[in-house]
Parts: structure tokens; sequence; C-alpha cells
């Protein structure tokens, strides 16, 4: 029972991955047979834990792949803000924030195509293509449920800052006009940099989950970067994840394993629990990675909401 519990959480695990967007990008559909093409290393059946960890970092460091990604604007944290302080002013405007249950009342821009410019206070700069009023919506409004809303009556082009790999960026950004409030919701027009394709294999599916198992995503980075919080995964028959991290010049390798796994009758039941895992020195602009699948730890909104993601 136990065997079977591992492996279905572990699929489930990383078909959570593939949704959020950022694992499809580098192949996430070959973690199982490990059939990544290009210059990939082989595929390890039951590594420890600690192995593993150097060989990703070594496989990025210095990398093709790690110089793609610090040219790129990957999110690191919410593409959207809430109104003013953002708070919402009632238990039912949260609740619909929550599940992304909105209402369209007004006209929204037209489509405008064109670019958009991301800026950091360095002065590097990058140009991406600009997300149009109508799509920046629908990722907002992702239920549909007879229970609260909130109600968008319109939208204009503005800027809002975004916490990125590179640090604060200001980023094109739909200002949401939302019935009762004085100030809008803002969400990023701008989409995340493709992932680069990683320069090593994710594991296969028959590596135990108390050797090493795949996170959910990275939900924050701590304000001073000496402490980064993940979601990790397990199931209801153990003692819960423990994450630890590997440092080096250019990464921070976290390794997640599921703790004091009970034998016998168990449900298949997949929880997500958040983790803090302190670091000897601030993230700075090092790449945050998963030591299972070998790629970047996307961002992810806690518990899991679908309408922040870029």
């Amino acid at each position: 029972m136990r065997s079977d519990f591992k492996r279905t959480a572990r699929i489930l695990t990383v078909l959570a991955l593939c949704a959020v967007g950022a694992g499809a990008a580098a192949g996430c559909g070959s973690a199982e047979a490990g059939s990544d093409s290009g210059k990939t290393r082989g595929t390890e059946s039951a590594p420890r834990s600690e192995a593993r960890d150097r060989r990703v970092a070594d496989a990025w460091d210095g990398s093709e792949a790690a110089r793609q990604w610090h040219e790129g604007y990957h999110p690191m944290g919410a593409v959207v803000q809430l109104p003013g302080t953002g708070l919402l002013r009632d238990a039912a405007d949260r609740r619909a924030y929550e599940i992304g249950n909105f209402e369209l009342r007004g006209k929204l821009p037209s489509p405008q195509g064109g670019s958009g410019r991301v800026t950091w206070p360095s002065g590097d700069s990058l140009t991406t293509p600009l997300m149009d009023a109508e799509k920046a919506y629908k990722t907002l409004d992702s239920a549909d449920s007879p229970g609260p809303r909130l109600t968008v009556t319109g939208a204009r082009l503005g800027e809002m800052t975004v916490v990125t790999s590179r640090g604060p960026a200001t980023v094109p950004a739909w200002l949401f006009t939302l019935e009762g409030y004085d100030s809008p919701l803002k969400r990023a027009a701008v989409s995340p940099s493709p992932l680069p394709r990683p320069p090593i294999r994710p594991l296969g599916q028959d590596v135990p989950a108390d050797v090493l198992a795949p996170l959910g995503g990275l939900t924050e980075v701590a304000g001073n970067g000496r402490s980064v919080t993940v979601v990790a995964q397990h199931g209801a028959c153990d003692d819960g994840p423990a994450v630890e991290a590997l440092e080096t010049s250019g990464s921070v390798v976290l390794s997640a394993a599921v703790t004091g796994v009970k034998d016998g009758p168990c449900t298949g039941e997949l929880r997500g629990e958040r983790v803090t895992v302190k670091l000897d020195r601030p993230v700075g602009d090092r790449i945050v990675l998963d030591a299972f699948t070998g790629r970047p730890v996307p961002y992810t909104e806690w518990p899991g909401n679908t309408h922040g993601r870029g």
C-alpha cells in the first residue's frame, strides 16, 4: 500500500508542477521516462540526496542555462497586488479573491499588442510582449462560483513593482478598477521569460519520497534574502516534509524528502506544507533549484491560487 501511495503522490506532484507552467517549458512530461533531449546527464534511480544536490549545482553553475536565466524576467513574488494596503474590505471579498471569482461590469481596453519593458534599478531592462487587458483579466477570473464576487468596472495600463530573480523590477501592469475600492487591483501585463532547457535531467518516479521528492513551488523569499519558503509535498501516513539547502556561489539547491513514512494501509491524499529554509547568506541573484527536478523552483501563491500566476 505504501509504495502505491508514493507513486500516486509523486505523479500528482509532477502534474501539479506542470500545471504551474514553469515545468512544461522545460520538458515536464519526460520526468518519469527520463527522456529529455539535448545535452543532459543520465537519470539516477536511488541517489543519496547530498550527491544529487551537488550534481545539480555543478550542472547549473556557469552553464548556458544559468546565463539565460540571469538575463530573463522571472518573478519571485506576487504578480497581483491588492488595492491600497493590500487588505480587502471583508471576508466575502477575500474569499472571492482566493478562489478567483470575479465579475466584469464594464468595458476593458481593446487589445493593443506591442511590447512592454521590464526595468531594474541597475538600469538593465528587457523588452517582452505585452499581455492585453482581457487576457490579464482572465488570469484573475478563474472560477465560476455562485458565491461572492469581486466586480471589475474598468482597467487602464500602468506600472507595478515585482520581486524577481534579479531584484525588484518595474513592469507594465493592468490597473483594474474594483467596485467599492478607491485604488486599483494591479496585475502584471507581461509574462515570465521562458525557462531555459535545464542542463540536467529530472529524477525518475521510482525514487522513494523519503529519499528525495519534488517541491511544489516557492512562496516567499525573506526581505533580507536569508531564507526561502517553499511548498513541500507529503502524504497522510508520514511525519511531514523536510527541506535542506546546498549553497554555492551560483545556486541554492533545495532537497525535499518525506520523513517518518509509515507502513500499512494509507490513503492517496497529497498534502502541501510550507517549509522555511534558512540560508548561510542572502539568495541574491543565485538560482533557487529543485534537486529532484533539476529545474528552478517556480514561484507559486499559497495555497495555490491560479489567478496570481504569470
